[in-house]
C-alpha cells in the first residue's frame, strides 16, 4: 500500500520549454488576462452602479460576468507563474483544488448559458442559484473520484493545468468507472444544456424572421448570430474536452481546446453580451461621464 502515497505533488507540463516561446506565451496570456478582468470588471461595475439595471437579465449579465472572473483565474495565474519559473510543479492538493474550481465554474457557466437562453420566459434567482449548486457538485463527484484512484507511478500531466482527462491516466488503478461517470454525466448535463439552449435560439430565429423591417431583422441576426458563436465555442470545446473516451485524448490538441473555453471565452463574453447591450452601454457612458466629472472637481 506504500507505494500508492509516492505521488504527492504533480508536475504541469506546460506550453513549451523553450525560453523566448515562454516569455512570448507569458505576455500574451498575461494581456489576455487583463483584458477579461477589465472588461467584466466594468461590467460589475456598471451594473451595479446604475438601479435601472437591476433587472433579471443583467442579474444573468453579472453571473456570467464573475463566472469569467472566477474561470480563467483557477488556471490562468499558475500557467504564467510556471512560464516564468524553472519549476512546473503543483501540490497534490493543490492540484485537486485547482481541478475541484475549473470544472465546478465551467459547469455552471454551461448550466447558465442555457438558463440565459430562456430569458424571454423564465427568469429567477431559484434557476441561477441551480446552475452554481449543479456546477459545484458536479464537480465535487469527478473531482473526488479522480482523486480517489492511486497515483503511483509517472506525475507529469499533459496539460498547463490539473484537468480531469490528463490527471486520471495517471493512475495505478482502473479508470474505467470513473471514465464512465464522466462521460454519462458530462453527457447528460452537457448534451442536454447544449440541446436546451439550442432550441431557445431556434425560437428565437423563427421570431426574428417575422420581423418586417429589414433593418431590424439584420440587427437582431446580428445580435443572435454573435451570441450563437460564443455558445457554439463554449459548448463545442468543453463537450469535445470531456464526454469523448481517454483513447482519443491528444496533449497538444487539448492544450488548445481547453484555451477556448477556459481563457478566450471568458474574454469575449463581455463584447458579446454585455457590451452590444444598449442599457449596459449606457450606463458605462454615465459611469465614465461621472467618473470625469469628478476627477475634474
Amino acid at each position: 500500500m506504500d507505494q500508492f502515497s509516492m505521488v504527492t505533488e504533480f508536475i504541469l507540463m506546460g506550453l513549451s520549454n523553450i525560453p523566448v516561446v515562454r516569455f512570448s506565451l507569458f505576455t500574451t496570456f498575461l494581456i489576455i488576462y487583463l483584458i477579461t478582468l477589465v472588461g467584466n470588471g466594468t461590467i460589475l461595475l456598471a451594473i451595479g452602479a446604475d438601479s435601472h439595471l437591476h433587472n433579471p437579465m443583467c442579474f444573468f449579465l453579472t453571473n456570467l460576468s464573475l463566472l469569467d472572473i472566477f474561470c480563467p483565474t483557477a488556471t490562468v495565474p499558475k500557467m504564467l507563474e510556471n512560464l516564468l519559473s524553472e519549476s512546473n510543479t503543483i501540490s497534490f492538493t493543490g492540484c485537486a483544488l485547482q481541478m475541484f474550481f475549473l470544472v465546478a465554474l465551467a459547469g455552471t457557466e454551461v448550466f447558465l448559458l442555457a438558463v440565459m437562453a430562456y430569458d424571454r420566459y423564465v427568469l429567477c434567482l431559484q434557476m441561477v442559484a441551480g446552475t452554481w449548486i449543479t456546477g459545484f457538485l458536479n464537480s465535487l463527484l469527478h473531482t473526488v473520484m479522480t482523486f480517489t484512484l492511486p497515483y503511483c507511478r509517472s506525475n507529469r500531466v499533459n496539460q498547463y493545468y490539473c484537468d480531469i482527462p490528463p490527471v486520471m491516466s495517471l493512475s495505478c488503478a482502473s479508470t474505467y468507472i470513473a471514465e464512465m461517470v464522466v462521460l454519462i454525466v458530462g453527457g447528460i448535463f452537457g448534451i442536454g444544456a447544449f440541446s436546451v439552449t439550442l432550441v431557445s435560439y431556434i425560437h428565437i430565429i423563427s421570431t426574428i424572421l417575422k420581423i418586417r423591417s429589414t433593418e431590424g431583422k439584420h440587427k437582431a441576426f446580428s445580435t443572435c448570430a454573435s451570441h450563437l458563436m460564443v455558445v457554439f465555442l463554449f459548448y463545442g470545446t468543453t463537450i469535445f474536452t470531456y464526454i469523448r473516451p481517454s483513447s482519443s485524448h491528444h496533449p497538444d490538441q487539448d492544450r488548445l481546446v481547453s484555451m477556448l473555453y477556459g481563457v478566450i471565452t471568458p474574454m469575449l463574453n463581455p463584447l458579446i453580451y454585455s457590451l452590444r447591450n444598449q442599457e449596459v452601454k449606457g450606463a458605462l457612458r454615465k459611469l465614465i461621464v461621472h467618473k470625469h466629472l469628478f476627477c475634474k472637481n
